[in-house]
């Protein structure tokens, strides 16, 4: 593919000083890994070393590196902080066959590469890279430069996101708020927390639009069956919504919607477990707020300000299904569990007639995610308000049982027998206060099969974060879910799902 033609993302902007150009290369460097180059062109005197030392500096994390132009000695390179930085300059290269004599290739093996006067050699530098031109602008400030900013390869979508970022914060008042990265989810999402010199904090996510998956069933890739959002509209659809029923979930401050940017409350950081496990008062707390939400008439759309309406998708059938299949294509390989086309046959058709029955109860908001890693405590609140609802954009209309199910057979953390039976107790003479109708022995079925659905489930999703995503840190919670998963099992109503499970993975049922 010529130059030309390659994707890239083009960005021109305009600075006002020195100190604007070395905050730029600064906020610039975090885009930066091993193994990408950036390009520096422009005129004598332009600023392309002073671009580079800044950059330089924040990579290395050296605010007083001298870094000097390396215009003689064509090469320098730096090692710290972890990274290895190759900082050259080819004004004075007839052409890349040069580089061969300085060691280029062996000091810039997935290093981060800086050139100045690129152009002279451009096909010895990565098609991952960051390509900045500054120019000056016509004017009585000698400062002011004009920067044009392209990424190629891997750059494409980072800069887009940068600029999106960057815009996002300046236009609503976060310009000068110091950024630190918050320990992201299973999930692509990504969070910062942004505190203002004056102490106001609120959290920056970064959820960019997912992208499709190839099809795998009835023509639908598996997050369109399984009804996974695919954009931050849910999040702030349901934020609201959550907000105006009394609940607490992070208001949404400011966003790019189109870029999957939020800017949202920062609920803090208390949480509804600590060392000894669950807080009890926390989880019977948490009840009750899904008790209050499942008592509510909900709507299935809800009306965004300024954007139109957003439709929860219903969590069918087909959704449960191909959830539950999860630990078929990663928990069994993991356990070196083979099956045959046959046995998937009829697991498939074994849990559709168990779940035939939740799915087809009139539902209610299922959250879907109503465990302690996206619980919050807020102590200054009172009563429902209390608990922190960080999680929700996956939201469906299903079973109530559901959420419950997630709280009280907590993948993340032990919850004990003792306090599950406590929730649900605590469930029901809620939901019996405002429905003298509500039918427990129907809701503990229910619950047993969403419990086992969900442990299937996260087998499955803990297996393939493992080997797909390159997390293994979450296996470390698969015995807690095999566990909760044979309790569940034990219903009758699961009694032909429970037979499968012990024919085809007699390894789950060992020493229990």
């Amino acid at each position: 593919m010529s130059e030309e033609s390659a994707p890239k993302a083009v960005w021109r902007l305009d600075v006002g000083s020195e100190a604007e150009t070395i905050e730029l290369a600064q906020e610039l460097s975090t885009l930066v890994r091993g193994g990408d180059a950036v390009m520096l062109s422009g005129d004598l005197g332009a600023g392309k070393t002073t671009f580079a030392r800044a950059m330089i500096r924040a990579l290395v994390e050296d605010p007083i590196l001298e870094a000097p132009s390396p215009t003689f000695t064509l090469m320098q390179i730096y090692e710290r902080a972890g990274k290895r930085v190759v900082h050259a300059d080819f004004y004075r290269l007839e052409n890349a066959a040069e580089l061969a004599d300085i060691g280029w290739e062996e000091a810039t093996d997935d290093a981060i590469v800086l050139v100045e006067w690129a152009e002279r050699a451009r096909e010895a530098l990565s098609p991952d890279r960051l390509e900045v031109r500054l120019s000056f602008v016509d004017g009585d400030n000698r400062e002011a430069r004009r920067l044009t900013i392209s990424g190629y390869g891997r750059f494409v979508s980072r800069l887009a996101s940068f600029k999106a970022i960057r815009e996002l914060l300046r236009e609503f008042g976060w310009a000068g708020a110091a950024r630190s990265f918050l320990q992201g989810d299973a999930s692509t999402r990504a969070y910062e927390r942004l505190e203002q010199p004056d102490g106001r904090r609120a959290i920056l996510m970064i959820s960019p639009a997912r992208p499709d998956g190839p099809p795998i069933r009835y023509g639908k890739s598996y997050s369109a069956i399984a009804r996974l959002a695919e954009n931050v509209v849910p999040f702030v659809a349901l934020s609201q919504a959550l907000c105006e029923m009394g609940l607490s979930a992070p208001e949404v401050y400011a966003g790019d919607l189109d870029a999957g940017l939020l800017i949202i409350e920062d609920l803090g950081g208390e949480g509804v477990v600590d060392a000894n496990g669950p807080i009890a008062e926390r989880y019977l707390e948490a009840t009750a707020a899904l008790a209050h939400l499942h008592a509510q008439h909900l709507p299935d759309t809800i009306a965004i300000e300024g954007y139109g309406d957003y439709r929860i998708p219903p969590y069918d059938l087909d959704a449960l299904l191909i959830e539950a299949e999860l630990l078929v294509d990663w928990y069994l390989p993991r356990v070196k569990a083979p099956i045959s086309s046959g046995a998937r046959a009829t697991f498939i058709n074994l849990w559709r007639q168990a779940l035939v029955e939740a799915a087809s109860d009139p539902p209610t908001w299922t959250l879907r995610d109503y465990h302690s890693p996206n619980l919050l405590w807020l102590a200054q609140r009172t009563g429902l308000a209390r608990i922190g609802i960080l999680d929700f954009q996956d939201c469906v209309l299903g079973h109530p049982a559901y959420d419950m199910a997630s709280l009280g057979q907590d993948a993340r953390v032990d919850a004990p027998d003792d306090l599950e039976l406590k929730l649900l107790a605590h469930y029901a003479k809620l939901r019996r206060e405002t429905d003298s109708g509500f039918d427990m022995a129907a809701f503990a079925k229910a619950y047993a099969i969403l419990a086992a659905q969900r442990a299937t489930k996260i087998l499955g999703i803990f297996a393939r974060l493992d080997q797909r995503d390159g997390k293994p840190q979450y296996l470390a919670h698969l015995p807690r879910v095999e566990s909760y998963l044979r309790k569940s099992l034990r219903h009758p109503a699961l009694a032909d799902v429970k037979a499968w499970y012990e024919a085809n993975i007699p390894g789950l049922f060992r020493d229990s």
